[in-house]
């Protein structure tokens, strides 16, 4: 038999919460973000759990490639572009949109010699400090661009540090969106007619934000969790990744007694302590602390312990109908991924990511 923890994916969650965000997302068109293996989800799971998306965002180039072998034929964006010139010939062969977010790879634009035009997304700084040009940058490498012919459609765009943050922080989204403007505003004095396309919310500015924006790039959201302080579940989102396992040991110890390497939990009380098929090397995060929740039989409680390469401990005491055997939810239905990211002091980002390739992950049946 084998080992009881298994992932299971939820399709219909994912079409839900990508339908939110189309909602949420005042006509602009939807880039599904599918980098890091579609957050642990699988490529071939969220190119049809995102079937209704106007295109898929992803990172790494032979990833792309994948999608258009599997059968996916709507637009795909390499958020990072590409990373050596040997790249563009693939993505015109592809139609793969790129990034282009430096002077280094302009010039190999200017250097390639393509079958058929690209579209780009030209990404502006405007406070993250990650990639793109400076608003005083982006007209000259916009000029640049519009003047190579295998360029086709060039669309603004970028990205926000602090769209999640409800409170004043050091860059404020109003700030970044007044120097965005400021850089669209340059590339139309310069002697462009029209208003360029533009490219501007991840989930946080779908969420809590209206903002002018031709596509957004929701990632998080459509997984089911919040990059906000509030829950999924207060923007009507679903979960769209159960991970499961059992009991497989249940220990009865006495007041004093400690539990788990390091002895760092000692009990108060007599308690009954189960022991879950679920460790770091699972991808659960090891410095998880005492009180992050868990639910056995469907019943809140909570982890005990130092979590383990391949196990970790919970709380049965109030539990009492618990055995070998019994269910147990780490993060999913019925238990906020979110939830238990926060008190294992991370995203929930981190927990679909970190899912380690040794899980088995199935579909949820309809």
């Amino acid at each position: 038999m084998p080992r009881p923890l298994i992932a299971t994916i939820h399709l219909d969650a994912m079409q839900h919460n990508l339908a939110c965000a189309r909602a949420s997302a005042r006509g602009a068109k939807v880039w599904a973000v599918v980098k890091a293996n579609a957050y642990g989800h699988g490529l071939e799971r969220a190119m049809r759990g995102f079937a209704g998306a106007d295109g898929l965002a992803l990172v790494e180039v032979d990833y792309a490639v994948r999608l258009r072998e599997l059968g996916w034929t709507k637009p795909i964006l390499l958020l990072e572009g590409f990373f050596d010139a040997s790249d563009l010939p693939v993505m015109a062969q592809h139609k793969l949109n790129g990034s282009v977010h430096c002077e280094e790879q302009i010039a190999m634009l200017a250097a390639a010699r393509l079958p058929h035009a690209i579209d780009v997304h030209l990404k502006m700084n405007t406070g993250m400090n990650r990639l793109g040009f400076t608003p005083q940058a982006v007209a000259a490498a916009y000029a640049r661009l519009r003047a190579m012919p295998h360029i086709g459609t060039i669309t603004l765009m970028t990205h926000f540090a602090n769209a999640d943050e409800a409170g004043p922080t050091r860059l404020p989204l109003a700030q970044q969106m007044l120097r965005f403007e400021a850089g669209a505003a340059s590339i139309g004095a310069a002697g462009e007619g029209t208003r360029l396309p533009r490219s501007l919310c991840n989930s946080a500015g779908v969420l809590l934000h209206q903002l002018d924006s031709d596509w957004v790039r929701p990632g998080i959201m459509l997984y089911g969790g919040t990059p906000s302080g509030t829950s999924a579940q207060a923007f009507g989102l679903l979960p769209t990744m159960t991970l499961r396992s059992s009991i497989i040991g249940i220990q009865e110890i006495a007041a004093g007694e400690v539990v788990g390497y390091g002895s760092r939990y000692e009990a108060a009380g007599n308690i009954k302590v189960g022991v879950v098929a679920c460790g770091y090397a699972d991808g659960y995060p090891r410095h998880a602390p005492e009180g992050t929740p868990v639910l056995v039989d469907g019943v809140r409680t909570s982890l005990i312990g130092r979590v383990s390469m391949d196990m970790l401990m919970v709380d049965l005491t109030h539990v009492p109908g618990a055995r070998v055997g019994s269910s147990v939810t780490l993060w999913g239905q019925g238990m906020p991924i979110d939830e238990v990211a926060l008190a294992a002091g991370t995203i929930g980002y981190e927990l679909m990511c970190a899912l380690a390739p040794r899980v088995p992950v199935v579909e949820a049946t309809q």
